[in-house]
This record gives C-alpha cells, sequence and structure tokens, in this order.
C-alpha cells in the first residue's frame, strides 16, 4: 500500500441535488458537480501474488523470484539466456560458486546464483555453461556484474566473455571479459563489471583469430573505471586488523556492491599498524562518488581495526578523493561500530587530466633465447615532447615469468596520460633483472580508440632488435618510431571499415655522443654508477646508465673524459641534461666539470658546463642534478619565473593546481590581475594535541567580494607538522584584493584526530605597509570547540602595525663565465635610493641559482626609495663554494618599469682576483649614465688632549650622505704607527668609493680590545676628492664602558649643516595638475593656504588671467609664493572664486587632481591627492580642505635634524616560566631619519630582563625622526638565553612621544621558528 494525493470529487447530500434541479438545468447541474472536486490523500493497494516455492529442494530451486502486481502493470517477465566462456589457459576454471546481476535501463535481476547449468561440472577450462535467469523485463541492457565468493581449493577463474540471449526479442548481448576474477591473479579482485560491445567487433575477432580479444579488452576499458584505493592504517597501537575487510563504493548513479579487499597490491600481510595498502576496482557507470562504505567481518585473532583513510584515484576521470576517516572499526572502542560510512574531504580531492586507456602488444621474436624474465616497461612520447609516465607492463613476478615467452604475442591494456591524436615515438626497454634478462623484440603494437566515432588506431612500432646487455650493442633500451598507422572505424551500417597508412615523416634515429669531463680535483673521481637523461624540444632519452666508457676501462676518474655513444630518436634542440649516480661502492662522491653532447647527425655541439659536486657529503648534498645548455635563456624548471609569479593566475598558484576549484571562480579571474606578496606568520599553540598535520589555507577577503585564491601554506620538507609552540612563516604572491576586510584561515583535516591550536595568525602586506595581528587562541577541530576547520576573521578584532613599505623589483643576477664562477654561499644584497635604503637582503640559491654563466632571475621586495643609487653585494663565504665571479644584476621596478643596471665583472673572494674582496658596492646604471661617481675619502681623526684619551682597541667608522652609507670602514692603516694617541690626529685614505654626496653624520666605535680601550675623540673630518669638500663632526666625548654614559658608539651630526631659523621666511612652489576629464578646467580663480605644524600661511593667490590660461583640462601650472616657513605642512585648503567677486549665477565646478608643495630652502616635498570637484563660489571661505597624502623629505632636511637625543627604552619581559634571559641583549631604532645602529641593553650591577620584570634604559642618539621599527636580539650566552619579549616601549625623551612596539614572541633557538632576533613594529 501507499498514500498518494488524488483529485476527488465531494459528497453531495440528495435534498439539495433536488433542490438544484429546480433551479438549474441538467448541464448546469454536471458543471457544478465536476467543480466541487478536491484535493484529497488516497491509500493504494498492490497485489503480488506469488504461489510457488522458494527452496532449494523444491520446484526450480529458486530462492528469489521477481513479483509483478496483480495489475494496472505493463511490465511483463522475461528470460534470460547467460552463456558463460571460461578461458581456455591452464588454471582458468573455478569451483567457486558464481554470482551474476544484470543491469538493464529498466533495473536489474538482483545478484543471481549460477546454480543450475547445462554442464553438471560448471565453469571448467574452454567450457560454455548454458544457464537462465528469470525477471521483470530490463529493457535494453547496460552492464553485467559477475563474482566469485572465492570459496573451493580452486577459485581462481579466467572468464573469457559472457552472452546473454534477451528471450523476449531474440536479442544476443555481448560482454568481453578475458580477465582473472581471482585474488592472487591480474589485479586481485573476483568481482568485474562488464559492458556490452557492438556485435562487428565480435565478427571481426571470429574472422581473424590471431588478433582474438584485442578489440573487446580495450573497449571494455574504455566503457569502465578503474579506481585505485589506498588504505591507510593508523599508527596506533593495536591498530591492525586480521578481519576480512570489505568496501562498496557509492556513486551518483549506482554501486560496486560489495569488494572483498583481500589482494593488496603492496603488502602480503594487510592492514598492519601504519602500513598503507593498495587495491583496484573497476566498475561501469558509478557516476560521482559520494560515499565510501567500509569494514570487517570481526574475524581473526585481533579484529579491531583503526582506519585512518582512505584514498580512491581514478585516472580516467581525472580525480583523487581522500575519504578521512581517523576512528576505530572495533566493537570494543568508540561507538562499536565495525563498518563506516565515508565521505570525500572536498579540501583534500584533487583534479588533474583524465588517463586514456591504451592497448600495447609486444611481440617477441622466434629466435633462440629471444624471451626475457625482466620487468619490461615502456613511456609514450606525443608531439613537442609531450610524455607519459614510465609503465611496467608486468604488476607482479609471476607475471614476469608467464609473458614475453619466445614467439609470444602478450597484450597489455594500461591507463596512461593523453599525448595528443600522435605517438612520436615509444621508447622501451627492461630492468635486466631475473634469470633470463635478454629480449629479442620484434615488434610493439598500441592501439587506442578514436576520439570521435566508433572504432581504434593502431600504431605499429618495429624493433628486430635485442634489448641485451650480452647482445647487440649491449643496450636495454630502444627507442621506436612508427612505420605504420592501422584504422578501424565502425560505420553506420554496423561494418568495419579498415585502411592502412604508411608513416612517412617520422622521426629519425640519431647517435648522441657524450663526453663527461670529471675534475681535477682532490677526490674528485666516483666508483658509484652514473646515469644521463638529455632533453630536447622534441623529447628525452630517458635515464640511460652510462656503462661503457669508449676512454677509460676506469670510468669517471679525477680529470678524465669519459666517452659514451647513446642511440634515441631525434631530441631536436637539446637544452638540458639530468646526471645522478646512485652512491654506490666505497668512493661515491663526484666532482663533475662539464658534459658535452655532439649529434652526429647534425654535428651540433651542446655544451653543459656543471662545476658541481653530486655527492650526499659535499656542498648541499646532493647527488642528482639538473644542468642546462650553455647561453640558455628560457625558463629553468626548478626557478620561479617572474611571469609565473606576477601575471599567471595558474601557475602562480602552484600549491592549488591540483585542488578542486568550482567553474565559477575561474570564469570570475579577470584576465590581468595584479599579484602582490602576503607574509603570513602562524603561531600553534602549545597545548596537549595542539598540532596538526593538515594542510593548512588562508583566505583573504577584500571590499566587493574580492578575495585571493585558497592559498595553501606548505610546510617545506623537513617539517612535518605545525608542531606544538612552532612559529611559521610564509610568503605567497597572490591577487591584491585591496584593503583587507576578513581572513579566513583553515585546514582540510577532516577526521577527529586532525585538531589545531591556533594561537596567532599575523598577514602582512608589504606592498601597502600593514601588518594585521589576529590573536585567535582557538581550535580548529572536528571535536573541539565549536567543531569549525575554518575560520573567518574580521580585521576589526585584530592589531595593526605600520611596516615598511615596499615595492616590487624584478632582480636578473647574472653570473660570469669564467672556471668555477659558480658559489653556494650566501650572497647578501642591500640597495641605496635617493629616499633611503633597505635593509640587507639574502638571495636565495634555490639550489641551482648562481652558477657559471647562467641567468637567474626572480622577485625581491625592496623599500620605496627610489630612484635608486647604488648597491652593495656581500658574499659570507660559507659554503664548498665560496667564491662568487659576479657578472651583473639588473633591478627592474616593477610598478614604474624603471631599470637599474650594476656591472662588476669580477671576483668576490678572499682568494680569488685582484681586489681579495667579500663585498662590493656598484654604482647604479640609468639609460648609459652612471647615478654615483667613485672618489676618495680622507679621514683625519683627533683624539682629544685630555688624560687616558688614546685607544688601544680596533676602531671602525661608517660614513653616511646622501646616497647611503660607506658601510663599516676599519680605520687600520695610517700614517702613524701608533694610532689614536693623546692629542694625536690619525689619516686614513679610502680610495675607489663611491661617492656620498653631501655628508649628514658618521657612525664610530671600537671593539672594546686591548689595554686601555677607553677612548676620547675630538673630532673627525672626511674630505670628498671628488666634491673637494671636508666635513666635520665634532664629537668631544668618551667612547668607554667606564666613562661618560658607558656607550663605546657614537653618531656625529655633520657640523656644516647649518640649523635652519624657522622664524625666517622660505619660498614655495606650488604644482597643481587639473583633472583630464570634461569640464573639469575653469576660467576663474584659485586660492590656497598652507597649514603647517609651525603656523598658517596667509592666503595665497593662483591667479588666472587671460594672457595667461590656467587650469586647463589635464594641465600642470607651477606658482611660487614667498611665504613664513610653516614646517612640516599637514593639510591645504583650496578655494574656487570669481575674479571680479560676483555672485555665481550658474553652477560649475574646477576639478583639481593633485597638488605638490615644495618647500625650496630643504626641498621638502608634499603630495596631496585630491581629486575633488570644488565649487565656484563668490567668497573665498567657501573652501575644501585636504589632507597630506605623502610627505618626502629630503636629505638636506634630515641631515640638519640630526641633534643629538635621549630615548628611554623600556624592556618588558613576559610572565611565563623560563621567559627571562641571561644572555647579552642588544636593540637598534629605526625612523625617518636612519637608523641607531646596534646598541646594547646594559646596566652595572643588575639582573636585566627577569621573568615578569620591567627594565629601563637611557640612551643618547642622533634624532632619529619618525619610529618605523626596532629591532630586538641577543647573542644567546649565558646559561638560559632563551627570552619571551612581551613588548618594547620607546620614548623620545625631546619631544614625550612614545610608541609601543608589541612582540610576544620567543626569542630562543629551540623554541618557536629558531630566532633569536626580532623586527617590532609600532602598534597603532
Amino acid at each position: 500500500m501507499r498514500l498518494t494525493m488524488a483529485m476527488v470529487k465531494k459528497e453531495v447530500k440528495k435534498e439539495d441535488k433536488k433542490d438544484k434541479k429546480k433551479k438549474k438545468k441538467k448541464k448546469d447541474e454536471e458543471e457544478e458537480e465536476e467543480g466541487e472536486s478536491e484535493l484529497q490523500q488516497v491509500v493504494e493497494s498492490y497485489l503480488f501474488q506469488c504461489q510457488r516455492w522458494l527452496a532449494r529442494d523444491e520446484e526450480d530451486g529458486e530462492i528469489v523470484v521477481e513479483l509483478l502486481p496483480e495489475s494496472g502493470s505493463d511490465i511483463e517477465e522475461n528470460s534470460y539466456e547467460v552463456h558463460v566462456f571460461t578461458g581456455s589457459m591452464w588454471g582458468a576454471g573455478t569451483d567457486a560458486k558464481v554470482y551474476v546481476n544484470i543491469y538493464g535501463e529498466m533495473g536489474d535481476t538482483g545478484e543471481r546464483y549460477l546454480r543450475k547449468s547445462n554442464h553438471l561440472n560448471k565453469f571448467e577450462k574452454g567450457q560454455e555453461d548454458i544457464l537462465t535467469v528469470t525477471a521483470i523485463d530490463l529493457g535494453p541492457l547496460k552492464k553485467l556484474r559477475i563474482r566469485h565468493d572465492n570459496s573451493q581449493g580452486n577459485s581462481a577463474w579466467f572468464l573469457d566473455r559472457v552472452e546473454i540471449v534477451d528471450c523476449k526479442d531474440d536479442t544476443t548481448y555481448y560482454f568481453p571479459c578475458k580477465r582473472w576474477l581471482a585474488i592472487d591473479e591480474d589485479d586481485g579482485q573476483i568481482a568485474r563489471e562488464l559492458v556490452p560491445v557492438d556485435e562487428a567487433f565480435m565478427k571481426m575477432d571470429d574472422d581473424d583469430e590471431e588478433s582474438s580479444g584485442a578489440t573487446l579488452g580495450l573497449e571494455q576499458k574504455a566503457m569502465s573505471t578503474t579506481y585505485t584505493l589506498r588504505i591507510k592504517t593508523g599508527d596506533k597501537k593495536y591498530a591492525g586488523t586480521d578481519a576480512n575487510a570489505f568496501a562498496i563504493l557509492c556513486g551518483t548513479k549506482d554501486d560496486t556492491g560489495l569488494i572483498n579487499l583481500k589482494a593488496s597490491k603492496t603488502h602480503k600481510n594487510k592492514f598492519e599498524r601504519g602500513m598503507i595498502d593498495e587495491f583496484t576496482v573497476e566498475a561501469v557507470d558509478l557516476g560521482t562518488l559520494k560515499k565510501l562504505r567500509i569494514g570487517h567481518d570481526e574475524s581473526g585473532g585481533s579484529s579491531g581495526w583503526f582506519l585512518d583513510w582512505v584514498e580512491i584515484d581514478a585516472p580516467s576521470l581525472g580525480q583523487k578523493l581522500r575519504f578521512p576517516c581517523g576512528r576505530w572499526l572495533d566493537e570494543g572502542e568508540d561507538d562499536g561500530a565495525i563498518v563506516r560510512d565515508l565521505v570525500p574531504a572536498v579540501l583534500q580531492t584533487e583534479l588533474y587530466t583524465p588517463f586514456v586507456p591504451y592497448e600495447i602488444k609486444t611481440f617477441t621474436s622466434d629466435i633462440f633465447g629471444a624471451g626475457t624474465d625482466a620487468d619490461v616497461f615502456i613511456v609514450l612520447y606525443g608531439r613537442d615532447g609531450v610524455c607519459t609516465q614510465q609503465k611496467s607492463l608486468c604488476v607482479n613476478k609471476r607475471e614476469r615469468r608467464m609473458y614475453f615467452e619466445r614467439d609470444a604475442e602478450d597484450m597489455f591494456i594500461v591507463e596512461l596520460e593523453d599525448i595528443g591524436d600522435v605517438i612520436e615515438k615509444i621508447r622501451i626497454g627492461h630492468d635486466n633483472r631475473g634469470v633470463n634478462s635478454g629480449w629479442h623484440l620484434d615488434r610493439v603494437e598500441i592501439r587506442r580508440l578514436l576520439r570521435k566515432g566508433k572504432g581504434s588506431e593502431t600504431v605499429i612500432f618495429p624493433c628486430e632488435r635485442w634489448l641485451a646487455k650480452s647482445e647487440d650493442d649491449g643496450e636495454t633500451v630502444r627507442e621506436l618510431v612508427p612505420s605504420t598507422i592501422i584504422q578501424e572505424k565502425l560505420l553506420r551500417d554496423g561494418t568495419l571499415k579498415h585502411s592502412e597508412i604508411e608513416v612517412e615523416d617520422a622521426l629519425e634515429t640519431h647517435t648522441y655522443k657524450v663526453s663527461v669531463m670529471t675534475g681535477d680535483m682532490y677526490e674528485a673521481g666516483t666508483d658509484a654508477n652514473v646515469f644521463l637523461t638529455i632533453y630536447g624540444d622534441l623529447g628525452d632519452t630517458g635515464e640511460r646508465k652510462l656503462s661503457k666508457s669508449e676512454t677509460n676501462s676506469n670510468k669517471f676518474e679525477r680529470g678524465s673524459v669519459d666517452k659514451f655513444t647513446i642511440e634515441a630518436v631525434d631530441l631536436g634542440q637539446v637544452y638540458k641534461i639530468k646526471i645522478r649516480h646512485d652512491n654506490s661502492m666505497i668512493s661515491p662522491d663526484w666532482y663533475l666539470d662539464q658534459v658535452e653532447v655532439l649529434d652526429v647527425d647534425t654535428e651540433e655541439v651542446f655544451l653543459f658546463l656543471c662545476e658541481r659536486w653530486l655527492s650526499k657529503k659535499k656542498e648541499d648534498k646532493h647527488i642528482e642534478r639538473f644542468f642546462y645548455v650553455k647561453g640558455f635563456k628560457g625558463v629553468r624548471d626548478s626557478s620561479k619565473s617572474v611571469k609565473g609569479s606576477t601575471m599567471n593566475v595558474k601557475s602562480l598558484d602552484s600549491n592549488m593546481n591540483k585542488k578542486n576549484k568550482k567553474k565559477k571562480e575561474e570564469d570570475d579571474i579577470p584576465d590581468e590581475v595584479h599579484f602582490i606578496p602576503y607574509h603570513f606568520t602562524i603561531s600553534t599553540g602549545t597545548e596537549r594535541d595542539a598540532s596538526t598535520t593538515s594542510r593548512v589555507f588562508v583566505i583573504v577577503m577584500g571590499p566587493n567580494q574580492k578575495q585571493t585564491e585558497r592559498l595553501w601554506l606548505d610546510l617545506p620538507a623537513d617539517k612535518a607538522s605545525f608542531a606544538a609552540g612552532s612559529l611559521e612563516k610564509f610568503e605567497v604572491y597572490a591577487a591584491d584584493v585591496g584593503e583587507i576586510k576578513k581572513v579566513e584561515l583553515g585546514h582540510d583535516g577532516a577526521t577527529p584526530e586532525s585538531c589545531w591550536l591556533v594561537d596567532e595568525l599575523s598577514v602582512a602586506v608589504p606592498t601597502r605597509g600593514v601588518k594585521y595581528i589576529f590573536q585567535c587562541k582557538c581550535w580548529l577541530a572536528k571535536d573541539r570547540g565549536d567543531g569549525l576547520t575554518a575560520r573567518v576573521l574580521s580585521i576589526l578584532d585584530a592589531d595593526t602595525a605600520n611596516i615598511t613599505q615596499t615595492v616590487i623589483y624584478q632582480a636578473t643576477v647574472v653570473t660570469g663565465d669564467v672556471q668555477n664562477a659558480g658559489t653556494d654561499t650566501k650572497n647578501f644584497l642591500m640597495v641605496f635610493g635617493a629616499n633611503g635604503s633597505s635593509e640587507e637582503i639574502l638571495l636565495q640559491k634555490n639550489e641551482d641559482r648562481f652558477e657559471r654563466g647562467q641567468e637567474d632571475t626572480f622577485l625581491l621586495e625592496v623599500d620605496d626609495i627610489a630612484p635608486l643609487k647604488k648597491i652593495r653585494v656581500r658574499i659570507d663565504g660559507s659554503g664548498s663554494r665560496p667564491d662568487w665571479f659576479l657578472d651583473t644584476i639588473i633591478l627592474r621596478n616593477l610598478t614604474t618599469e624603471e631599470v637599474y643596471v650594476f656591472t662588476y665583472e669580477e671576483w668576490l673572494s678572499k682568494t680569488k682576483g685582484p681586489k681579495r674582496t667579500m663585498t662590493c658596492e656598484l654604482a647604479a646604471i640609468v639609460d648609459e649614465e652612471q647615478m654615483v661617481e667613485k672618489t676618495t675619502y680622507t679621514i683625519q681623526v683627533k683624539t682629544s688632549d685630555v688624560s687616558a684619551a688614546g685607544t688601544d682597541a680596533n676602531v671602525f667608522l661608517i660614513i653616511f650622505g646622501e646616497y647611503g652609507d660607506t658601510g663599516k670602514l676599519a680605520l687600520k692603516e695610517c700614517n702613524k704607527a701608533n694610532k689614536f694617541e693623546r692629542k694625536q690626529t690619525d689619516t686614513f685614505r679610502f680610495a675607489d668609493v663611491l661617492s656620498l654626496g653631501d655628508l649628514s653624520k658618521v657612525r664610530v666605535w671600537h671593539d672594546n680590545s686591548g689595554l686601555a680601550p677607553g677612548w676620547h675623540i675630538e673630532y673627525i673630518d672626511v674630505k670628498d676628492e671628488i666634491l673637494d669638500q671636508t666635513f666635520r663632526f665634532p664629537c668631544d666625548r668618551w667612547l668607554a664602558k667606564s666613562e661618560d654614559d658607558g656607550q663605546i658608539l657614537r653618531e656625529l651630526p655633520c657640523a656644516n649643516n647649518d640649523i635652519l631659523d624657522f622664524n625666517e621666511k622660505t619660498k614655495y612652489e606650488i604644482l597643481v595638475t587639473t583633472a583630464d576629464k570634461d569640464d573639469a578646467e575653469t576660467k576663474e580663480n584659485v586660492w590656497i593656504v598652507l597649514e603647517g605644524r609651525k603656523g598658517r600661511s596667509k592666503e595665497l593667490l593662483l591667479e588666472n588671467s587671460s594672457k595667461k590660461k590656467r587650469f586647463l583640462r589635464g594641465n600642470t601650472d607651477k606658482f611660487e609664493f614667498s611665504s613664513k616657513n610653516v614646517g612640516d605642512i599637514a593639510g591645504i585648503c583650496l578655494s574656487h572664486t570669481t575674479k571680479d567677486g560676483k555672485k555665481v549665477k550658474t553652477e560649475s565646478f574646477w576639478h583639481v587632481q593633485e597638488v605638490v608643495v615644495t618647500e625650496k630652502e630643504l626641498g621638502n616635498r608634499y603630495i596631496f591627492r585630491c581629486n575633488a570637484q570644488i565649487p565656484l563660489s563668490s567668497k573665498r571661505d567657501d573652501f575644501m580642505t585636504f589632507e597630506c597624502s605623502k610627505a618626502i623629505e629630503s636629505f638636506a632636511s634630515k641631515a640638519r635634524s640630526l641633534v643629538p637625543v635621549k630615548y628611554e627604552i623600556i624592556i618588558i619581559t613576559a610572565d611565563e616560566k623560563g621567559a627571562g634571559t641571561d644572555a647579552n641583549v642588544f636593540i637598534t631604532v629605526y625612523g625617518s631619519n636612519g637608523d641607531s645602529g646596534r646598541r646594547q641593553l646594559r646596566q652595572k650591577f643588575r639582573n636585566l630582563f627577569e621573568r615578569g620584570r620591567t627594565d629601563r634604559f637611557l640612551l643618547e642618539m642622533l634624532d632619529v625622526g619618525d619610529l618605523l621599527r626596532v629591532k630586538v636580539e641577543h647573542d644567546s650566552s649565558g646559561i638560559n638565553p632563551g627570552w619571551l619579549l612581551d613588548r618594547v616601549e620607546v620614548t623620545n625623551t625631546a619631544n614625550g612621544v612614545t610608541t609601543i612596539f608589541l612582540c610576544g614572541k620567543w626569542l630562543d633557538k629551540n623554541r618557536a621558528d629558531g630566532l633569536t632576533h626580532r623586527v617590532l613594529f609600532p602598534k597603532y
């Protein structure tokens, strides 16, 4: 019975009906009755008559019957005659029970036991068993599922095919199989899903016995889906199981039925602790996988099972799904369930290009010893070097022994990458293992289905050669090109059209002579086995072992050249090689000097400069390297190309290109997206289970629904998890979303155990000069807190800090083409511009950068200090190759496209080159003009005439000027033998130094060494020979720990820079830009008032006359005025008034774009980005006010403001166990006028920086201007050097302004990120 809704007539009383008959006609009465129907619930009943036995020993012995309702059904019962053909190979028959389920468009039969056959002993070798299945009519048949129960002694079964005759309309359906249903054969499955093939293919196979089964297997593969199940047992005590496990894959259209997980491909003893077992399942038309049911039968001695996850890979669909579990399947654990339903984790889904099936036939020659037991592999190549992965044709030893016998034809159906319509070549070879490894291959035939229409294409690759170490040329790998293409196409009339084409434009086989030069240095030679792969634009050779040297019996010895011959199909232009060794034998370490590849056929020579160790002990400990041909200009694979990093959306998101992306999201991405760097710092909590091994992601959201892709923050290879108490940093390039509004943080963990405690997240946007710090302190876990694994954080809940604003530069570093020019030392770059200097930047090696003759291009974040004047390059001399021959560095500003060239063409080395230096300064060249000239600085140091004024310590000096600084200068070589004695003037000369222009200050210090280190300086004079100008720096202070304020570092301002009198008048230049828009201009006058920190200017008239027209569309007009000095300009007032003062009759506007005010005395510039329409008014009082958008302080202004100021520095240590430090602490304060230098924070007779303590220090330094950041560090000395710094407060005692710098991080080699320094930015 079932409940349905139906229209039912309302009941009408008889007396009412009589009344109606009196009043109305019969026709009206009927219409009214029809209108009285209403929707009501109705119970429908169905009766299914059976009246028969469901018993094995009664009637026909069936225990399953299908019944039809007694009435109201158009469906009829039908009989299906099932013909089961067992294969004719040895051991093909089975004694197990066989079950079948037939699927049609109108339903399925359900699983039926094939009990009654025309043979008493069913399913024997070469036998046809005929059985009848009675069921409700299924309509046209779609597929067949057949399995056995693996019972009895001989359960393995080779099923050739199944034919089903629909007795109703006498239609025959052909289901080819030709596969084993056995746990120890083929893929280990005892169930198969088969699809019907066209009758024409079956007829073709009947006619041509030689190719029997070929088409059928490929058709079968194309219409089915192969799923690879990887099942991970948890790494817990007693996690493994001895029970019989099973799985059911459920899709939107169907399920696989119960699959017994018996034959693991990876382990004989399945489902053991921490292991991954692999199984293969084939199914037809399941639709999208939505669920996986997995469980066990609780048999065996230890049945409880902790299942971590299941991964299902479907290459033909191009998707890999992860089904997390993380729970027990055990009646005595968890909730007691031994069967669980798992769903795929969306964030762990990988999508890739779907694979296609290929049928590969190998024909072994009919000559003595032609067969092989080795592992045979194949690689297919399409056009432009596109190739498949290397694929072994046999899955186990048994198959290797069975296939590739003399005069044998072996067929394999494999799923591989789609290489396009044309197979240019194949590479086939073996691993030379086994008793009889030599193989004589006659030919290979590869067949695949046509993309359009039914049919297939067979490509024939002749070989007729040995693949054997002891035969022919000793090669076990051959590259073959096609000779013939055979096409079979199914026509509309059901016939097969057969066509054969000779391949005329096949690639030729080339001979390559390879010369390998081992370096001439101690222990350069190797005894290991060496392997080489050559890459060209048409393909590669595959990995070849360099076995027989044509020049030396003992290969790869110090200073020797070994020559080898490699035969391969034409590679085109060779551009790259991969060379490695297997680290075998006693002396495997190898210094490779160079490799030369000669294409004998074209006589082209390709040179690869190597000059690297392949060693587990030296350099970066790699024994495999890629080298590019000399002069290579393309993008190196292992380097991040600039294009990919900044312009290309898909390649940029390298950690997302396999992830599940909604098409809508991809469509929303515009063609041109501006990418900027985001810096993420994540602190993990310290509680139990706080860490996670899941993949973490961030999504940055801006206004108007702008947001980045999901940015995966993948840890480096040496870190397995976000460990408890760890601090991890990431730099990711992603779409610029504008002003950040929200940030989503989450991970892809979906099991109860994938929990994560996030302590803090910080997001820095250097190009905007801002950093947001989120104090999260929350769980992202399924079973903790609110159960969320992702959380959206609002910017309103974050602490905001100003950080140094940066600009993105594309850096190209050219290493010279001289012997041993490459380096693995650490290289540092410092950039100097007209508006300051950058921090020292480490140029990352990234494995293959900075090698001989190489151009390396990458991105750098540099402070906004343009225009650039010079750079300083430094090496630290570390690594096994500490010397570097630097040719050129090119910096291109990606915002303005300005290009700066810096040329050196010399060694940076302690031992090589004429300079023997590890640091160099290079002047910028713009449009062939050098920005900074070289000069000679003569430095005179006058020691004071006071008692014990002289010093025995080592003295150092840095000079600061308009174009940066000189770097550290050691005052060693002097005109006096005994330097820095009382009342003595010592002279030092530094030649060929880049001029700093006007000087502002010097920083002088000593190392406090010697018997009498204390020093009293009177003054320092610095003469610039080019400018012919001397700059004096008065001091008259002690540099001594026991005198004055105890400082041994002083900064001395230049006495040449007079202090400006702010009461004096000055001149202002005002540049006014009118917008380039319709109706932007005006014929009337404009008034401006400058509002500064020292006062307010009078009203200044920007007059517009008929003779000299101003404020025209898109024009910039210049005005100059004398006015009192108003100090730093904070704002301007603009009014737009009529010339004659008359009232305004019609509304009109002047559209001002920008106003730039320059104070002429010091050259300070103030930029006002107005972009506003100012209405015309008769009154000057009607004005609009604009705040300063950007202020650019001139060097002269900065130099004049360098006066000594005392700063109070407060250091607050956190109140946690072990927070205090015994180490020596240092601080560097950075401001708009420069930095203070590294100052030690010390006090006599006090135990500083203890837990919960506040320590105060008073340091005198030159006014650094507005504070930008501080750097706090310690030297890791003492018993307990680890330090948890809470915050730093810096107060300028001259103006009383206090700036707070939050930290809350460990400075400890053994905690967080292991750093002992922190750069802190001001909180606002």
